[in-house]
């Protein structure tokens, strides 16, 4: 299984029975590509060297007389001349004789002695748009350089050649090529239609391309009015893009098209579904649909029974098609970092209730072991030094006795034992609530407006207080007790605060574990990090270029994520004003992020509608989870690290095992767009808060109960997902008309929510 993506790639490029004498030829034309763009089907690039070139040249020899081999060698040439490779040129010249016969007559007597100038002139030659030789040079040359923005990573002299041999296919037969795969794939047993039917929406897209690009507006029209329709649902608003672009000039900056050209789509097709459509290119001749599979798709092979059509539409959705299962391959430390040993002392109360007694209780003592839970080494656990991670300070550990205390209090949820939920609505929110954050001890909530202001709000009945001035300050004895107290100013005491200094929408916040800072990201590109001692700015990063949509501290502090629109996510330091790691990969927005709990993994979702995580130590991609059909506004993991939840705009929660990198549940229940997700304290159940003002409760535990072994994987990549998710729902709570953006827990269970009301 292992080995499947390679012979998927050797199938698909190294095979020359495939359309026997045609083929081989294109097969020389996608591989001499490869090493011009330094992009394969996970092959490496060929060095252009004469070994290297030879083989080209003898195997485009056969069909020297067709218009197609002719331009294969073109492009060949091109390539070897812009890398200064003069001796592998003169031997692919003369190796293949393209200067005897027709071309000679077309040569003066000065070019035959000066083999640049010959393959100028036959460069010349090559049009874009049909196999003909009779049209003049100089206008043919205009429109192969004319191609110069076809992808932003070509080199913009081959990718003239390129796009002028790649797209030679007579327009008018456009449809007539993909009619015929149509036909052929819903003749073809249903066990193999689901697979091969992937087929159609990347085919689709590159065709209708290709048509526009080389200016044959009205055969794209036509082909997009007739075809468009029999593309899956869930593809419907990139359709809608891509019938914005009707000309050659629409297409230049576009990003959907450059998504296309830049990204292979990946298709995971069983071997004998493979093999049927392989059977059907080499009876058709198809050189226009296998020109567009080598160039532009991955056949992803695997070995085994070929899926289902639920299976398939449960993974597909994304932009870039499926992720390659040797994406998934690495390994993962999902375990959680052994606890610093505290020790727990007993409450007040316990011991006034054994005074009360008469006599101790047995099992109180067993409190002060609660601190020892994780200090058995997790074998899935990363190293407790991979990644420094900040000292605790002595308020630190006092926080975590009293985390501790409150777990030993709290309540164990279940089917039978439901939280109860406490919604918190910010009234006639004219400023436009669009970020909330709790502290992980539910004392302050913060929001986030598009007036570009950030409030912060006391749950309890203590007021927020700033520090006192510095004269003030210098009067206070630093030796006495309550010095904590007295440092603060009683004359600014308030139920609430807030913050200036973004200059646009703030479309997230997060507050630091020990409650001093307070992240926010905004419209204006700038990350801000605020004093909740002084409740002031004290850094602004600035590293974004665009909108950040999404910040988020580390479980641990010190770290923060972001992600926006400039399609990366950047890992911060508190104490560093520029970013400590750089995550590039997503081919659209980054909108959610979210660290794993023991900080080495970052998790973010895109409006490319993947998932994927990061490794903190090397900035490396280390799972891509495609399957939601939308934008992925929510990300949440387990308590205990092993699984990862996701919702979006597709009204649907996607479960994933990170240890397999599978999917391994689908949650249904929501009917508009979920922008939060929470797990309970001890991960039993998963809150979900939507636009369709409702929280729904599922049943964790039952969701995950039959992956705790190591044998529920298939051939396929993934598990059978629950039939039927109303199961795992275990309630449904409706807001009047509020809908839900923001969901927490409190260490002893308790559901808070909270969304914005407008009377408007």
């Amino acid at each position: 299984m292992a080995a499947a993506p390679d012979e998927a790639s050797e199938s698909v490029k190294t095979e020359p029975e495939l359309l026997e004498d045609v083929k081989p030829e294109i097969q020389g034309c996608a591989d001499n590509e490869e090493a011009a763009l330094g992009n394969g089907n996970g092959v490496s690039p060929k060095p252009s060297s004469p070994q290297a070139a030879a083989p080209a040249a003898v195997t485009s020899q056969a069909g020297s007389s067709d218009v197609p081999d002719r331009q294969t060698l073109l492009a060949v040439l091109q390539f070897l001349k812009k890398s200064n490779l003069k001796e592998s040129a003169d031997i692919l010249l003369r190796e293949t004789g393209i200067l005897d016969g027709e071309d000679a007559h077309c040569l003066s007597p000065e070019q035959h002695s000066d083999t640049d100038g010959a393959e100028h002139s036959i460069l010349s030659r090559v049009t874009a748009g049909s196999a003909s030789l009779s049209s003049a040079p100089g206008a043919s040359a205009n429109s192969a350089h004319g191609k110069v923005s076809s992808g932003p990573q070509d080199q913009p002299d081959v990718s003239a050649v390129l796009s002028a041999y790649t797209q030679q296919g007579d327009p008018a037969l456009y449809e007539e090529y993909y009619s015929g795969l149509k036909r052929f794939i819903e003749s073809v047993l249903d066990c193999h239609r689901a697979e091969l039917s992937q087929l159609f929406y990347p085919l689709f897209v590159h065709m209708y391309l290709e048509l526009v690009y080389n200016q044959h507006e009205n055969e794209a029209k036509s082909f997009f009015d007739k075809f468009h329709g029999d593309q899956e649902c869930y593809y419907e608003d990139d359709l809608r893009i891509l019938a914005s672009l009707t000309k050659k000039e629409h297409m230049k900056g576009n990003e959907t098209m450059l998504d296309f050209r830049t990204s292979k789509f990946v298709l995971r097709i069983s071997r004998d579904s493979y093999q049927l459509l392989k059977r059907h290119l080499q009876e058709r001749q198809n050189n226009q649909i296998w020109s567009i599979v080598q160039e532009h798709l991955y056949i992803d092979i695997f070995d085994g029974m070929p899926r289902s059509k639920q299976q398939i539409d449960a993974m597909v959705g994304s932009l870039s098609g499926e992720a390659r299962r040797e994406a998934n391959k690495v390994k993962v430390f999902y375990g959680l970092l052994k606890e610093p040993e505290i020790e727990v002392p007993l409450d007040d109360e316990d011991e006034e209730g054994e005074n009360e007694e008469g006599k101790p209780k047995k099992k109180k003592p067993k409190k002060d072991s609660i601190g020892s839970k994780s200090k058995k080494q997790d074998p899935n656990a990363p190293p407790q030094n991979r990644i420094p991670l900040p000292e605790l300070k002595d308020s630190d550990k006092l926080d975590k006795i009293m985390i501790m205390k409150e777990a030993a209090k709290r309540v164990r949820l279940g089917p039978d034992c439901l939280p109860s939920i406490c919604f918190y609505t910010f009234l006639n929110a004219y400023q436009g609530l669009s970020a909330v954050d709790v502290t992980d001890d539910s004392s302050m909530i913060a929001g986030g407006f598009a007036d570009s202001t950030v409030r912060v709000w006391s749950l309890t009945p203590k007021k927020l207080r700033s520090v006192k001035g510095t004269s003030d300050l210098n009067l206070i004895d630093k030796e006495s007790d309550d010095v904590l107290e007295r440092i603060m100013d009683e004359k600014t005491a308030s139920e609430m605060k807030v913050l200036f200094g973004h200059s646009g929408p703030v479309y997230a916040t997060s507050f630091s574990p020990d409650r001093n800072y307070l992240l926010s990201c905004s419209e204006d590109g700038t990350v801000r990090l605020w004093s909740l001692q002084t409740f002031t700015c004290l850094v602004a990063y600035k590293g974004h270029n665009y909108p950040v949509w999404d910040a988020q501290f580390s479980p641990y502090g010190y770290y923060f994520v972001s992600g926006g629109h400039d399609r990366v996510a950047r890992l911060w330091a508190t104490d560093h004003y520029q970013p400590l790691r750089i995550f590039a990969g997503h081919l659209a927005d980054v909108i959610s992020t979210r660290f794993h709990p023991n900080s080495n993994y970052v998790a973010t979702g895109s409006t490319d509608r993947t998932v994927r995580m990061w490794d903190v130590l090397n900035g490396n991609c280390v799972r891509i989870f495609t399957g939601h059909k939308g934008p992925i506004h929510s990300l949440t993991f387990t308590p205990n690290g092993k699984f990862l939840a996701s919702g979006g705009t597709d009204a649907r929660v996607l479960l994933w095992d990170i240890g397999h990198g599978l999917m391994v549940g689908e949650l249904k229940g929501h009917t508009n767009s979920i922008y939060a997700l929470r797990f309970s304290r001890d991960g039993e159940i998963l809150a979900s808060g939507s636009m369709d003002n409702t929280v729904c409760l599922w049943d964790a535990i039952k969701a995950f109960e039959d992956l705790e072994t190591d044998d529920f994987t298939s051939s396929t990549g993934h598990i059978n997902l629950h039939e039927n998710s109303q199961d795992l729902l275990l309630g449904s709570y409706m807001t009047k008309s509020t809908p839900v953006i923001h969901l927490h827990f409190t260490r002893r269970n308790l559901l808070l929510s909270a969304g914005a009301y407008s009377s408007q």
